[in-house]
């Protein structure tokens, strides 16, 4: 490969990491999957907002050096792509989960969040964590309680007051009768 065309496959790398986007990722090894399971693979994850790059190491490696994030560098040994995207990693991390089931000869090497690497174990271990998505629903839950117990409390002796009123209105309606 010429200077000329690895410095634009640098500059597209670097446009990657500069968006935003790859501040997170997970890196897989792909060897081995059939041509149809990938396709399949990265279309059913594109439409989840989920991109898998196959990235040459050396260039990205450079990328990641340039951008602070050389201890990620370590990552990339052998043949590797970046699964990075959705809403978090956690959300690519259970994507590429899913698709190991299907997938047997997809492995994941690791991880890179939040400034810290993860190896395999680390890595897989994000898919058993809940999404932000998840989380905010917790967070929400968690806010809501306190207000819900406090209707409940108020409306408690309300209830028992107006049982209590029925219940001597019935009688009196009884006695008059």
């Amino acid at each position: 490969m010429s200077k000329f065309v690895k410095g634009l496959l640098q500059q597209d790398l670097a446009k990657a990491v500069d968006g935003g986007n790859t501040n997170e990722f997970l890196v897989v090894s792909l060897m081995g999957i059939p041509g149809v399971d990938n396709n399949v693979m990265r279309g059913e994850l594109k439409q989840k907002g989920i991109k898998l790059l196959v990235v040459k190491n050396s260039l990205f490696r450079s990328v990641l050096r340039e951008h602070d994030m050389n201890d990620a560098a370590d990552l990339f040994k052998g043949p590797c792509a970046v699964a990075f995207g959705g809403d978090s990693v956690v959300d690519v991390a259970k994507e590429l989960k899913d698709w190991g089931k299907k997938v047997k000869a997809m492995e994941v090497k690791g991880a890179f969040l939040d400034g810290a690497i993860l190896d395999a174990k680390g890595a897989q271990a994000l898919a058993s964590m809940p999404t932000r998505k998840e989380l905010q629903g917790q967070v929400a839950g968690c806010i809501a309680s306190p207000g819900a117990k406090l209707a409940g409390a108020l409306k408690g002796p309300g209830s028992m007051i107006a049982g209590c009123l029925k219940t001597i209105i019935e009688k009196a309606d009884k006695e008059a009768a």
